[in-house]
């Protein structure tokens, strides 16, 4: 299975053969779904809680005794319908964790990549770099390749690459190790630099 490299200019540059057992496996949609869900769910932070009348601190003691003092029985100081008390339907932390195994990511990281691949939206580039840290040199190169909405991933972040591209909307500049399933799919075009 081949791939044509480009240049920054949009002209090619030669071709690689892909692994097929990465760009040729099967495209396993609802695993996929299941992965971007935990992905999302993982990344909830569950922190919201309140504190119900046995949480709420003091009420230990039955303030009066149940008869004879002509109020209302009452059993704690910490009921909800006392200040300070416990709230009544309380929301608890709670998790939100999502277990993938490790096969199932791996397996859809490849349906992914497959689907880029299948609709043309994954490019592969020699080597991107601009002379300058300024937004509109990166503007030009983005225009060359005839993509505005991109994430583009190198091996390593170059600091004129990184202040070129920062100010783009819809353009985002990551390393191969920050690749997840989550942002694949955020953006319409991947490109790859060919030093991976």
């Amino acid at each position: 299975m081949k791939l044509e490299i480009k240049k920054q200019d949009n002209t090619k540059a030669e071709s690689i053969d892909l692994e097929k057992s990465i760009f040729a496996s099967e495209i396993n949609d609802g695993l996929v779904h299941q992965v971007i869900t935990s992905y999302l769910s993982n990344a909830r932070s569950a922190t919201k809680g309140h504190k119900n009348r046995s949480d709420a601190r003091g009420g230990g003691v039955k303030p009066w005794r149940q008869k004879g003092t002509g109020r209302a029985r009452v059993g704690t100081i910490r009921s909800p319908l006392w200040v300070g008390g416990g709230k009544t339907f309380a929301h608890d932390d709670r998790t939100y964790k999502k277990k993938i195994n490790r096969k199932e990511y791996k397996i859809a990281i490849k349906s992914i990549l497959t689907s880029l691949l299948k609709d043309k939206r994954l490019i592969v580039i020699d080597s991107l770099e601009v002379k300058e840290p300024k937004t509109k040199e990166m503007i030009k190169v983005l225009t060359d390749l005839q993509i505005d909405d991109a994430l583009i991933v190198v091996d390593q972040k170059e600091n004129n690459l990184d202040l070129a591209t920062r100010n783009i909307p819809r353009v985002e500049l990551i390393t191969a190790d920050k690749i997840n399933p989550l942002i694949l799919i955020k953006y319409e075009n991947v490109v790859i630099d060919a030093k991976l």
